[in-house]
């Protein structure tokens, strides 16, 4: 039997596909082990959203190979992707598997050995209108299940190299989503969160009727899934219509990440964000309108290239007007191949780290103000796992809202959804 070990890279769309292929191969017999010496293939799937990407990825192809000199070294996703035309993407690598391609993972492995020879599966990404068909049963963590239903995006900011690395938007048959999720739930989960690329395109490639609204409302029908997430989300999706027709489902979890990366039109204008600061804030308010306490999330670039000191002034009184949850912040990084790498104006590395240091102390502060509201309130939480809090052991769990909880309990309380009160803000942690 041989010895295969993985490792993901990247965002939840790459751990969801890199847990597929992990259950492929159990399923066809092979023995999973961890990312260490001995195994007899290395798979890596990899990441290209940065320059630091493409690095970490090239790392852990070599460190599989260094590993075992005679394994087969397997890279897969986004950074062979984008390296497709190349005619070596890397030595080091006897396998590539391009996007779309990680479904033929088992065939892949079998050829290699018939040929004995470097083995290379890279589509047009750019052309394909195929969604990958890669299906899981079980995942890595035991009571939350992300579910990949959409892949590709159209939207081609200028910073971002995903569009050229992950192809067109290409949607999954929500029977196919069902289908997936209903196992899933047999199988003891309770709660799913659907992510994508693009989340929000979701069905704008079928001829059917399909959309984001009605593969929730059939996940929403599955017995045994007591709450439903989202992943990341563009606020074109949020419309008065959208949200109140969520709102009346009781499982969708109150918990949205818009992302935003700038409040200052004229630095979303120059990264080609089809939106304005004004309309953000008003899908903001939508959502507050119907949810009640809304965790909101975002995401924030800062010294985006010819970001001047009033526009990043602009994107802080933004973020302290709309007050987010939670609020991720991202120093601009050139990507090679996007059409912000050769924008004139790059902002120094010093600026951008006094920027950063500005945001991430505004976002404790929401952070806190957020989590202070919730104090002598009720909530529900799904118990997670046992972790170490402060020195001491205690089960962990989240609200619906994404608030991580900690609880003392002599019984097992995995996968249990409990109402607990939060008294005094000990018991949420981070």
């Amino acid at each position: 039997m041989k010895k295969v070990a993985l490792h993901n890279l990247g965002c939840k769309v790459n751990a969801y596909e890199t847990e597929a292929m992990q259950e492929m191969l159990e399923h066809a017999g092979y023995e999973i082990v961890p990312f260490q010496e001995g195994a007899d293939i290395y798979v890596i799937n990899t990441c290209t959203v940065t320059n630091i990407a493409d690095r970490k990825s090239r790392q852990m192809l070599h460190r599989a190979r260094k590993m075992n000199p005679d394994a087969v070294v397997v890279a897969a996703g986004c950074y062979v992707q984008a390296q497709a035309e190349k005619q070596v993407i890397d030595p080091c690598i006897d396998i590539v598997l391009g996007n779309n391609k990680k479904q033929d993972l088992l065939t892949a492995l079998q050829a290699y050995e018939e040929a004995h020879g470097d083995l290379r599966e890279v589509i047009d990404i750019n052309h394909t209108k195929e969604y990958e068909n890669l299906h899981l049963t079980k995942q890595g963590e035991h009571t939350r299940a992300y579910i990949k239903v959409q892949d590709g995006c159209n939207q081609f900011c200028s910073y971002c190299i995903i569009p050229y690395a992950r192809g067109r938007v290409r949607s999954r048959a929500k029977e196919d989503v069902v289908a997936e999720v209903t196992d899933l739930a047999k199988n003891g989960y309770q709660e799913v969160v659907l992510t994508g690329i693009h989340l929000s395109s979701y069905g704008i490639d079928f001829e059917n009727e399909d959309n984001l609204l009605s593969l929730i409302r059939a996940v929403h029908e599955i017995e045994g899934i007591k709450r439903i997430r989202l992943g990341s989300l563009e606020p074109r999706i949020i419309t008065e219509e959208f949200v109140q027709a969520i709102a009346a489902l009781p499982k969708m979890c109150p918990h949205f990440h818009l992302s935003l990366q700038s409040g200052c039109n004229e630095t979303l204008k120059r990264m080609n964000r089809r939106y304005t600061s004004e309309e953000f804030y008003e899908k903001c308010e939508i959502l507050r309108k119907y949810f009640e306490k809304p965790a909101l999330t975002t995401d924030v670039i800062v010294g985006f290239p010819q970001e001047t000191e009033e526009e990043f002034e602009t994107t802080y009184e933004f973020l302290k007007k709309i007050c987010f949850y939670e609020t991720h912040i991202f120093k601009y990084s050139k990507r090679e191949g996007t059409k912000a790498a050769v924008m004139q104006g790059q902002i120094p590395e010093q600026i951008k780290a006094k920027r950063s240091a500005r945001l991430i102390e505004l976002g404790e502060k929401n952070r806190r103000a957020y989590e202070e509201s919730f104090l002598g309130k009720t909530v529900e939480v799904l118990v997670e796992e046992k972790s170490d809090v402060n020195g001491k052991e205690m089960w962990t769990g989240h609200t619906k809202e994404y608030m991580k909880i900690a609880l003392e309990s002599e019984k097992n309380l995995q996968n249990c959804i409990l109402n607990v009160q939060i008294k005094d803000g000990r018991e949420i942690i981070h």
